[in-house]
């Protein structure tokens, strides 16, 4: 190995071009060893991957739990809403009796909710009898533990000039029916049996009174919804699975009956199937519960793996075909696998900072650890199993074997004999090679489109202005996109579409968002409660909602009743003695915590509760009114907290499922900067990242525009943007700074030449495959699908039409190679002068 200075260049040049050289060709030689061992022993590699599919795949089976806990599984993990929750349980613990109006302020518990819908134009009001019955009909059910019935109307029109503001007519009527449960195994088990006959009660009811629409949700819909994505995307996946399979099948074939791998491109897609199935059968044996959000993990590894495949397959064309197969084979090892481990120890490094600690929602932890597991073997199945079935074709092609019947081809002259359709079946391409095309795969169709017209066209002069111009119409929108990103807090994102809960809940945001949830607001520390200054503080706190207080209502019965109670005797004395003894105010009783001391009494907790006026958009403005009321527990000298069960999934949602992609964003950023000058050339580390950084921001704000929030499914896509892009560009990228051609223009053209059919192949069979998801009535799937096709259609368009112009306008520059070329030229033409006349086989020497 010989390394020459270039006149002017410092040492340390040398020294890093010569590190760079070495760990090239050091993995080149390691994957030339690793294919020879696989061409060696194909049947080794070919059984050991079966025996561990047939394995773990038979414990998946065994030990398939679905996970019940829907909180645990979207929610933050560590929030402070789930700290309040418990000081506010260890305060109030939860005593659901008839005469407690809030009893769902610390956990929903069990319960059913019913809707009653009126006509358009109709009054629900006017109804009450269809009310009734349905209200009868529910408290006559057998095990039902009612707690209270909660009445809130909706679509409310007041009575004009009203100063009391009196209901004139009303939409909707929705009615809330609590269970006591008190933690029993058995009342839960009971509360949950009641549930499921009020859902088909509900449904019963809607028979009979078609004058109304009734809408139903019980405690369990949410997680029933949340799993009933897996059931319907059932079918769909394996239609998915055909299309990949056809399109592998399709693109991998050639009217060449010798050189067409149409088996390869099929085993290809099984050997990524078959990898899927065994890190499922790992993730079930380690006592891992199946949730619906692990739906995207056989279309991510698929992604990856199918790219693998088809790169080796373009890997083999390449080689020469006078070699023996196993050479071929450890050749196109070396050529293809180098890139190919790079690319999914990038995989492995962003999921595995998704799994980390980091991340808090244990939704996308799960999915990233999964990942990882299908990276791994996604990887060691590649380059084993598909490496012995490339192995095998390899020898069927040395020996002349029919590439689909596996019988041998017959000769020229017996071919000539036959009629047409025979010669087409049995045809080797012989006929259509000539001695200037040495190599018969070009007559790969997608090698042949690109050789012979996509290269020419995207490299003409007349066509770079309008890439440009649609560059920048891409960044425009991308930009535009990522300035209106919402968190997508909303489980309802995660829902099946059809399903019973999403139908409550855009009835519920139409007719009943005028107001917020109940918020609890706890005072945790004992006050002055019959200090003015105290009670100042207490209003201005109370400030802009709508205030269920004993508190007040306690100063209303003090002025109505012209008692003073300036001190702390007389305050809580009458509060004892004459207010909570009254039936009116009873229920207060739960809302106050005393103590004695001799016979002396203390408050020292109570709770009043809030409710906020909100419009259409009610989740954000919940979320604002708990990050406006927080700051002030601390600053004021009231001690308090606020507190409603969907706090849980509102705390710092946004910040929750943004930080995993950030995190998996500086991984690759810090891993591609870190062998800026370790990697074959600088500037395709350079290049790399502004294609990965313009790809992640185009799907990120196109998404957006395309209503797509923030939430768990669309943040690991987004980390999944991260590895497609490299994996597609990256090769692109270091073909093209690498190559020796004299232009630009030529070395894009040889690049889109040499990776142009795998990416292809890839992106093709990738985004044919995501078709079936938008057939699936869910949210979940249509945010997948969405995502999935957003980062396809930016890969491609950056693989083959933006970088093929763009490279030809900046660095690396090519003229140095013409130099050289020049030189070694004239340096010939000095030594040896060869005259070529007009019969090829004369040849003289001077």
């Amino acid at each position: 190995m010989c390394f020459l200075r270039r006149p002017g260049a410092p040492a340390s040049w040398i020294w890093w071009r010569m590190l760079r050289q070495v760990l090239r060709r050091g993995l080149q030689s390691f994957c030339h060893r690793l294919g020879l061992c696989v061409s060696r022993h194909p049947v080794f590699f070919l059984t050991v991957p079966a025996v561990l599919t047939i394995t773990f795949g038979l414990s998946a089976l065994n030990r398939f739990q679905p996970e019940g806990d829907l909180e645990r599984l979207v929610a933050p993990s560590h929030s402070l809403a789930k700290i309040e929750r418990s000081l506010a349980s260890s305060l109030f613990p939860l005593d659901q009796s008839k005469s407690q109006l809030y009893s769902d302020l610390h956990t929903p518990g069990r319960y059913g909710r019913v809707i009653l819908l009126s006509p358009t134009g109709d009054n629900i009001l006017l109804q009450a009898e269809g009310i009734l019955q349905t209200h009868r009909a529910v408290l006559e059910m057998k095990d039902g533990r009612n707690s209270f019935i909660g009445h809130q109307l909706g679509g409310v029109v007041e009575v004009p000039n009203s100063k009391d503001q009196r209901v004139k007519s009303a939409r909707a009527i929705q009615i809330t029916y609590y269970l006591q449960t008190y933690g029993s195994a058995t009342q839960d088990l009971i509360g949950e049996k009641w549930e499921n006959e009020f859902c088909k009660l509900i449904r019963k009811l809607q028979e009979e009174h078609q004058e109304l629409q009734l809408y139903s949700l019980a405690s369990f819909s949410l997680w029933r919804d949340f799993h009933k994505t897996s059931i319907l995307a059932r079918s769909k996946v394996l239609v998915s699975l055909v299309l990949i399979l056809t399109t592998a099948t399709l693109s991998s074939s050639m009217k060449d009956c010798l050189r067409s791998k149409p088996f390869l491109g099929l085993l290809g897609v099984l050997t990524v199937c078959i990898s899927i199935i065994t890190a499922a059968g790992i993730f079930f044996i380690t006592d891992g519960k199946y949730n619906s959000t692990l739906l995207g993990i056989p279309f991510f590894a698929m992604g990856h793996g199918t790219k693998g495949v088809f790169e080796l397959l373009s890997g083999w064309r390449r080689t020469k075909e006078n070699l023996p197969f196993k050479d071929r084979i450890a050749d196109a090892y070396s050529d293809v696998m180098v890139t190919y481990t790079m690319t999914s120890s990038l995989y492995f490094i962003t999921f595995g900072m998704g799994a980390s600690p980091f991340t808090n929602i244990e939704a996308v932890k799960v999915f990233c650890q999964n990942m990882c597991v299908s990276i791994l073997l996604n990887y060691f199945y590649i380059f084993s199993f598909f490496g012995s079935c490339l192995v095998f074709a390899g020898q069927l092609e040395q020996n002349r074997y029919h590439s689909i019947f596996c019988c041998k081809i017959p000769s020229a002259e017996y071919l000539d004999r036959k009629p047409v359709w025979f010669q087409t079946v049995m045809s080797d391409g012989h006929q259509q090679t000539s001695h200037h095309e040495t190599n018969p795969y070009q007559h790969h169709f997608i090698q042949h489109f690109l050789r012979e017209h996509y290269n020419e066209w995207i490299t003409n002069i007349y066509v770079k202005p309008f890439v440009v111009i649609l560059y920048l119409i891409y960044a425009s929108f991308s930009f535009m996109g990522c300035l209106q990103i919402s968190d997508g807090a909303n489980i309802i994102n995660l829902l099946a579409s059809d399903s019973p809960s999403v139908s409550y809940a855009m009835v519920q945001q139409k007719y009943f968002s005028n107001y917020s949830p109940v918020i609890g607001f706890y005072v945790y520390e004992p006050l002055e409660y019959w200090n003015s200054s105290v009670q100042d503080d207490l209003r201005r706190l109370c400030s802009g909602f709508t205030a269920v207080s004993w508190v007040e209502q306690y100063y209303q019965f003090l002025k109505v009743s012209n008692i003073s109670a300036n001190n702390k005797s007389d305050f809580i004395g009458v509060l004892q003695s004459s207010f909570l003894k009254k039936p009116e105010f009873q229920h207060f009783r739960n809302d106050i915590i005393f103590s004695k001391a001799g016979d002396e009494s203390n408050i020292i907790a109570s709770r009043l509760y809030l409710v906020a006026r909100t419009s259409r958009d009610k989740q954000k403005e919940v979320i604002e009114v708990l990050e406006k009321l927080r700051p002030l527990s601390l600053s004021k000298s009231i001690r308090f907290i606020v507190f409603n069960p969907s706090f849980v999934f509102m705390d710092h949602y946004s910040l929750s499922v943004t930080v995993p992609v950030l995190i998996a964003g500086f991984g690759v950023l810090l891993v591609l900067i870190l062998t800026f000058f370790l990697v074959i050339h600088p500037l395709g580390n350079f290049w790399l990242i502004l294609s990965v950084t313009s790809i992640e921001l185009g799907v990120l704000g196109l998404m957006t525009l395309w209503n797509v929030d923030m939430d768990c499914i669309s943040i690991l896509c987004l980390i999944y943007t991260l590895n497609f892009a490299i994996d597609h560009c990256a090769p692109l990228l270091f073909t093209f700074v690498l190559a020796t051609e004299h232009t630009r223009t030529q070395c894009i053209k040889s690049s889109l030449q040499e990776h142009g059919t795998a990416i292809l192949q890839n992106v093709t069979s990738f985004l044919i495959g995501l078709v079936p998801l938008l057939f699936v009535p869910s949210n979940l799937t249509f945010t997948l699908f969405k995502c999935l096709l957003l980062t396809g259609g930016c890969t491609l368009l950056h693989c083959f039409v933006i970088l093929p112009v763009f490279l030809t306008f900046f660095p690396p520059s090519k003229k140095h190679h013409k130099k050289k070329k020049r030189a070694k030229r004239k340096e010939r033409e000095e030594i040896e002068c060869i005259e070529i006349q007009e019969n090829p086989d004369h040849v003289t020497t001077v």
